[in-house]
């Protein structure tokens, strides 16, 4: 397993709120305290950032890239729970060690927060508490989302499931960017990565999607069916 190449610095940089934002909203004054608080560290392409099991000593926040968050099981073999993109908070958990590993999928820009720091300021801000469980709560509703998805849909299914999720939390409903790999896909949708490459071929030629390499897809639709 890599680990993290990382260099750091005080600060961050651009605004990216993990909730739509307002001018009094909790996520505001969470962005604050991150830019307060945290350090500006670069992760290198698939280099870990912290691995199953260890203690839960700093939160992260995504600035630029993305990173997989994923169990390794027993057997070998990976299950990819979530692709964390520039914006989302990971790392936050109710134990004391955490449940999954993290990884950089690409070269990624984080914040990395020190975890009594931010539970210090969160005593004093109990506005920084909404925000943190609101995020909390978000990754757990996603997980759920993605739970139902394995154990109903079938591949054709999964796989529109996934590109439309990843669609609208890029904000590009006619271009979609996969910065993960077609082995990342089909560890995170439970199929075998001969199956992710052949539903997206045949997406292609019922003629919702059009390939663009392996990293792009064009929506030929105005919207994926499931």
């Amino acid at each position: 397993m890599l680990h993290a190449h990382v260099s750091g610095r005080p600060g961050i940089v651009p605004h990216a709120g993990c909730l739509a934002s307002g001018p009094e909203a909790p996520e505001d004054a969470l962005d604050q305290t991150l830019e307060e608080l945290g350090t500006a560290i670069a992760v290198d392409r698939n280099a870990e950032i912290f691995a199953q099991g260890e203690p839960v000593t700093h939160f992260y926040k995504v600035v630029s890239g993305v990173v997989r968050t994923c169990v390794y099981l027993e057997d070998g073999h990976r299950q990819i729970g979530s692709f964390q993109l520039p914006g989302d908070l990971f790392g936050i958990g109710m134990g004391d060690r955490h449940a999954f590993s993290a990884e950089a999928v690409t070269d990624c820009q984080l914040v990395r927060v020190r975890r009594s720091a931010l539970e210090a300021a969160s005593k004093r801000r109990p506005e920084l508490c909404r925000a943190m469980l609101a995020c909390t709560f978000r990754s757990m509703e996603r997980l759920r989302a993605h739970v139902t998805l394995l154990g109903r849909r079938s591949a054709l299914e999964r796989v529109v499931a996934f590109l439309r999720a990843l669609s609208e939390r890029q904000h590009q409903p006619s271009v979609i960017e996969l910065p993960m790999s077609r082995q990342d896909i089909a560890d995170h949708l439970g199929l075998t990565i001969e199956t992710v490459s052949r539903t997206m071929t045949q997406l292609q030629d019922i003629g919702l999607i059009t390939l663009d390499g392996s990293r792009r897809v064009r929506v030929r639709e105005s919207r994926l069916a499931a």
